[in-house]
């Protein structure tokens, strides 16, 4: 069968369908030779791609069939549809002009095409879509927004107070029982999730312990007549020891050269804190765990929650003569010496100042705790530093609405960065004392370099 349909196509390729196709090969060719004078060049092109399609169709008609191949008709089908879809896809040459069409106006005036400066081509007639310009955000939005991200999640702001208050009663029971002879004052919880200040997150928070002195067996002594020099610290003194002598005051045990020691309160009660006092069976009662800080110089505990983690920090606090002193000695030799806060002043006047002007202050304060707290060679700077320095600009600067937000922010910058230059920021409230007093030089520059950087580019802080 296969020798029948060769010897076929042997007799019509030598017959006259040969000579056929051969003389329409020759017409093509001359066509072809032609076309480009005759039709054009586009012309040429429509008819080269016709002309190979026809060709395709009639050497596929004159082809010998592989009969062992059930898909050979099909793929020839599908073939001679390709090759019409071919012919019907090729663009139509273009009309030739008429002389009546010369005298038309023209809808639009012709534009010159400006090559895209990105490097990317656009389709002709693809539609063109406006892209609206980027919104440049100001640094007032900026500060705003940042603000908004600050916000601590209300369980947390919720259960904390909760959690720190009923350690707080559990603490006081303890020392009345274990230590009735000391009479400490009520015990009271600090910091800004307690005094109304909007907070960066709710993860510590200050115990005051009181200690209550009789004034007239003690006095103070500022630190510029001590050997540190220092006037943010004091010294309370035992007095009238020879009508009152040892042991008429229940303190008398924390005495060293006739100065009531804060070092040595804090270490008995480190002591009892470590030793004494049953953490787990509280809290287990609480609902958490409970573990005293045994390395740490300071009197802390680390409280661990399903929902929250919690650093209280203990101290011991003498409220005379109008002070707040704080049972935090100076590193060194000296040990009788007592810290005065400016803390309760400080919330209580930028509270009064914002009320009396519906200012942002503490809105201020708070984006640039956040931003100390964020940048760690800041850390220091985070608390009163930025406090004193907006209550210092609050005597110059009047306008402290929201809308200025932005510009107190920068001059607030501005100002630190004046202080660092000089190693100096007075305290508000004392103007004797050096808030920056006790920064080391290489910590100074380093503060100073972040915010210089963050005066021309505050977003880099942000």
């Amino acid at each position: 069968m296969a020798a029948f349909w060769q010897q076929r196509g042997r007799r019509q390729e030598n017959g006259g369908l040969g000579s056929v196709i051969d003389g329409l090969g020759s017409v093509f060719d001359v066509l072809l030779a032609n076309a480009r004078l005759v039709l054009g060049v586009s012309g040429a092109a429509v008819l080269a791609i016709a002309t190979l399609a026809v060709k395709r169709l009639i050497d596929r008609a004159t082809s010998p069939r592989d009969e062992g191949d059930p898909k050979a008709e099909q793929k020839s089908l599908e073939e001679s549809w390709q090759d019409l879809a071919l012919i019907k896809t090729t663009p139509k040459p273009p009309k030739k002009q008429r002389r009546e069409d010369l005298s038309e106006p023209l809808l639009s005036p012709a534009r010159p095409v400006v090559p895209d400066p990105r490097g990317c081509s656009v389709p002709l007639g693809a539609p063109q879509v406006k892209s609206s310009p980027l919104r440049c955000l100001t640094l007032q939005e900026k500060l705003l927004s940042h603000s908004s991200q600050l916000a601590v999640p209300e369980i947390q702001a919720s259960l904390v107070p909760q959690l720190a208050r009923s350690i707080c009663t559990q603490l006081q029971n303890f020392l009345r029982n274990k230590c009735p002879e000391l009479p400490f004052g009520r015990f009271f919880l600090s910091g800004a999730l307690l005094d109304g200040l909007e907070v960066l997150a709710a993860d510590h928070v200050h115990l005051m312990l009181p200690v209550v002195l009789d004034a007239g067996l003690w006095s103070l002594i500022s630190g510029e007549d001590t050997v540190v020099r220092n006037p943010q610290y004091w010294m309370i003194k035992r007095i009238d020891l020879g009508y009152f002598p040892r042991g008429c005051s229940p303190w008398d045990r924390f005495i060293v050269g006739r100065y009531l020691s804060s070092s040595v309160l804090n270490e008995t009660l480190h002591k009892l804190l470590v030793a004494s006092i049953n953490w787990p069976a509280i809290g287990g009662l609480l609902g958490c765990v409970i573990h005293p800080v045994v390395a740490s110089q300071e009197l802390k505990l680390e409280v661990k929650h399903d929902q929250v983690e919690l650093s209280i920090t203990l101290f011991p606090v003498v409220e005379m003569e109008d002070k707040v002193l704080l049972a935090v000695p100076p590193e060194g030799l000296v040990e009788n010496l007592w810290l005065e806060s400016f803390y309760k002043a400080e919330v209580s006047r930028v509270k009064k100042l914002d009320a009396s002007d519906s200012g942002a202050r503490q809105l201020c304060l708070r984006i640039l705790n956040g931003v100390c707290r964020s940048q760690p060679s800041l850390h220091k700077l985070a608390g009163s530093p930025v406090t004193h320095v907006i209550l210092h600009l609050s005597d110059t600067a009047s306008d402290w609405a929201e809308e200025s937000l932005a510009d107190r922010f920068q001059q607030v910058l501005e100002e630190l960065v004046a202080c660092l230059e000089k190693g100096v920021l007075l305290c508000y409230f004392n103007p004797k004392i050096n808030l920056f007093s006790g920064l080391l030089e290489e910590e100074i520059d380093e503060m100073g370099f972040v915010l210089y950087r963050g005066v021309s580019e505050p977003e880099l802080l942000l």
